[in-house]
């Protein structure tokens, strides 16, 4: 399996939407009585247009195919936000997300992490623990969607 994470461009932006539509809404597998949704603009080419011009937007590329996405920003020097990172469900469970976590802690040298996570993903929390993120705290999304906020030191 060759997997690459290249920076996106607005060529990549209706495959980017359809990989994020397809693991977010995998979550309704997961989780029972959770209903289909995503982060604000997940199933949208232009708010995925705006992404890629504005933040650090990477797709992930499997044997030449968009299996996912990252998307981060830097909030303040010396602290990045991971705003995203989807894989679609068929390429889970491959390594893939630690490879995507050892990309951008590699790639963006930071003093500071941070991201949210739904309450509900256990998963997620775990994938995140795994890799020295710490929950910080709760917050309440806009619709009622309670996340939980994660973040890591670099030493």
């Amino acid at each position: 399996m060759n997997i690459s994470f290249e920076r996106a461009t607005p060529d990549d932006a209706e495959a980017l939407v359809d990989a994020q539509i397809r693991a977010f809404h995998y979550d309704t597998v997961l989780y029972p009585g959770v209903e289909e949704s995503g982060p604000p603009g997940y199933d949208s080419v232009e708010a995925t247009l705006k992404k890629i011009c504005e933040d650090e937007f990477y797709k992930i590329v499997v044997d030449g195919q968009i299996v996912g996405g990252i998307i981060l920003f830097e909030r303040e020097p010396g602290h990045f936000h991971l705003d995203v990172l989807n894989i679609v469900p068929e390429y889970q469970n491959y390594g893939i997300g630690t490879r995507a976590i050892e990309f951008i802690e590699q790639t963006y040298p930071a003093s500071k992490w941070t991201l949210d996570t739904p309450a509900y993903a256990i998963r997620n929390q775990h994938f995140y623990e795994k890799f020295g993120y710490v929950k910080v705290g709760e917050n309440q999304e806009v619709g009622g969607l309670l996340l939980f906020a994660y973040e890591k030191r670099m030493s």
